[in-house]
Parts: structure tokens; C-alpha cells; sequence
């Protein structure tokens, strides 16, 4: 039976101690808008270290448009506001960071719902994640404005989108997913979707 010491509070099974801290948690960071050169430019070393001055450990990067997995102690969207506001003071600019735990991404990479596109044409399949629950009518609004052969789907809190024609040729634009979706929007292809799987390691489902 778990119970709180001091509080005299059953709550499952085991004993939580008053004052242990709990175990830092795999997560994974998308940022969005970092480019590889020119405007809104952040080198990965220097990104890796402003993490670890957050607190935030094990921290890796992967590519330069801005993707991170790493250990913390603290709730997603607490996550993404620490790393938002360093980033603004230390380069100067603002941009959104969306914080997923590494525990849901099995969940993502299984819930695809363009498994023969994935194989075929990785690039062309993005998983699309949001700041906030998408609206209920958003897929909907993006569908009626997809090229021929473009699919929108959601599973979840996350958006699949398949571009038949490659993503250069699509009218579905990161200020389009923002306005129709209502929240701040970054997307991932299927290879850097299955990148950052790896990279986050089999112990996060365990967490």
C-alpha cells in the first residue's frame, strides 16, 4: 500500500517517502523554425548547453532544425516555457517549443497511420504535433485546402500528414497548420520520427 509519510494518505501500492525527489523522465523537444543558416539560427553545441544550464541532463541533438532528448524532472509544457525563455535571452529571439515525454513516442511511431508511404517515401510522411489539442474541426478545414493526394489524419493529439507530391509543391504552409490547427504546429518526417525513437532509448516506455 502506498502511502504518503507525514500525510497519512493511502495512494496505491509501495511507500512514497516526504521529500524524495521523483527520478528525472525522458523527453523529447521540437523545435520549430531553427534554421541552418541565416535567421533564427542556433548552433546545436551551444542549444546542448543551455539545456544542461536549465538543469535538464543527458541532453542530445539531432540534425540542426532543432531536436532534443533528454532527462528532466519537470512537466512538458513547464519544459517547453523554460527552454522558450532562454532561448529569448540568450539569442534573442522567440520561437515554439513543443515537449513530448519519450514514454508516448512508441505510441506514435505504432499509431501511423501511412505505414506503406513510410517505407516507400519517408520524407513525404510528417508527424505534426501541436501546442495545444487541435481543434475539433481543423482536420477537416486542412483537407478541403490539400493538393490532390494529400491526407490528413489525427490519431490522438498528433496530426499524420502524407504528401503525395512532396512537401514543396503543398499549399498546407506552417502559418495554415497554426491558424486551422490554433495552436503552434512542428512536424517531423518519418525518418527523423523513427531517429529520435532510437535516440531516446527502450527504458523511456519504462518510465
Amino acid at each position: 500500500m502506498i502511502y504518503s509519510v507525514g500525510s497519512g494518505k493511502f495512494t496505491g501500492t509501495g511507500v512514497v517517502l516526504a521529500g524524495v525527489e521523483m527520478a528525472p523522465k525522458t523527453f523529447i523537444a521540437l523545435l520549430r523554425g531553427i534554421n541552418v543558416s541565416g535567421r533564427n539560427m542556433i548552433p546545436m553545441p551551444d542549444l546542448r548547453s543551455l539545456c544542461a544550464e536549465l538543469g535538464w541532463e543527458e541532453v542530445q541533438s539531432y540534425i540542426q532544425s532543432g531536436n532534443l532528448v533528454f532527462k528532466a524532472k519537470s512537466k512538458p509544457a513547464q519544459l517547453e516555457t523554460e527552454l522558450e525563455q532562454a532561448i529569448e535571452r540568450r539569442f534573442g529571439f522567440t520561437i515554439s517549443i513543443i515537449v513530448r515525454a519519450a514514454a508516448v513516442w512508441p505510441d506514435y511511431i505504432r499509431d501511423n497511420p501511412f505505414p506503406d508511404a513510410s517505407q516507400s517515401a519517408p520524407n513525404h510522411v510528417m508527424l505534426a504535433l501541436s501546442k495545444a489539442k487541435p481543434k475539433p474541426d481543423g482536420i477537416e478545414k486542412l483537407q478541403a485546402r490539400a493538393v490532390v493526394g494529400e491526407r490528413i489524419v489525427q490519431v490522438g493529439d498528433a496530426l499524420w500528414l502524407l504528401y503525395a507530391e512532396g512537401v514543396a509543391k503543398s499549399k498546407l504552409s506552417p502559418g495554415l497548420l497554426d491558424r486551422l490547427v490554433g495552436s503552434p504546429v512542428t512536424t517531423r518526417n518519418w525518418r527523423t520520427v523513427l531517429k529520435l525513437h532510437e535516440m531516446a532509448g527502450p527504458f523511456s516506455s519504462q518510465e
